[in-house]
């Protein structure tokens, strides 16, 4: 497995740590390639039942994709560029979003273009109080890539993300909460013992019942609310059979903590 993306694993949780500190741990074709390969491994996985992402070094989230080397696909014309280029970082962000484990983001440091859009297309994301942010594609003349055009404005609406989008101005965390960016901004040192406590927090719950709630949450996000609401039925549909569900109403009613297995 590459380096570009370093896979800790304890207590069942997986830490991916962006690996290129050198760029900033900007995001080339093979770390995505990587980061795609890894959430097949870790979806299988039984013993991991949540996911943070972070960078490597004291500077940087991820500055955004690797411009050196998309630029030659570019070069090569448009399909080429799509293909390449756009393509992998899009199925990169679209299976973080729909990944049924949750993922956090610990935002470390700066976290431009593409590492901006990983922590709109993550489930939750902590920002260290040394984080900044911007959607610079504008500066090279072309719109974001990775989902950030249509993620940023569900996140923060259309009149706060078009002036991000079309301005490439930098932000610190506090508006990064503001606009619902991040969940949380904590002390630098904090940073991923937070994102751990917040992980086992979640890992004490069903791990379906959390699958559950992620997948009407991502399709639920893209249709209208009577749909939606069809959605969170068959989800919960899925649920009713399931021993976690029994599990949890005969602990509630008996006073005790529940003890989910996942089946």
């Amino acid at each position: 497995m590459s380096t570009t993306v370093q896979c800790e694993a304890s207590g069942g949780i997986a830490i991916l740590t962006l690996n290129r500190p050198d760029k900033l741990n900007a995001i080339n074709y093979e770390m995505a390639d990587t980061l795609l390969a890894l959430m097949d491994i870790l979806e299988a996985d039984a013993a991991i039942g949540a996911v943070i992402i972070t960078g490597s070094g004291d500077k940087a989230f991820s500055a955004g994709a690797d411009i050196a080397e998309f630029s030659e696909s570019v070069r090569r014309g448009p399909a080429v560029g799509v293909r390449d280029f756009v393509r992998r970082g899009q199925s990169m962000t679209a299976r973080m979003e729909a990944f049924p484990k949750p993922i956090i983001a610990a935002v470390n440091g700066i976290a431009f273009g593409g590492g901006c859009e990983v922590t709109e297309a993550v489930h939750i994301a902590l920002a260290s109080e040394r984080a900044t942010f911007a959607k610079p594609e504008i500066k090279l003349g072309m719109p974001p890539t990775f989902g950030g055009t249509q993620r940023l404005s569900r996140l923060a609406g259309r009149k706060r993300a078009l002036e991000l989008l079309l301005t490439g101005e930098t932000f610190g965390p506090a508006r990064a909460l503001e606009m619902g960016l991040v969940n949380k901004v904590v002390p630098h040192e904090e940073l991923l013992p937070a994102a751990r406590a917040l992980a086992s927090r979640i890992l004490h719950h069903s791990p379906l019942a959390i699958a559950s709630i992620i997948a009407a949450v991502t399709r639920g996000l893209n249709v209208s609310i009577a749909e939606g609401l069809l959605v969170e039925s068959e989800q919960f549909g899925r649920m009713a059979p399931t021993n976690d569900l029994r599990e949890g109403i005969d602990a509630w009613i008996a006073r005790r903590p529940a003890v989910f297995q996942g089946t």
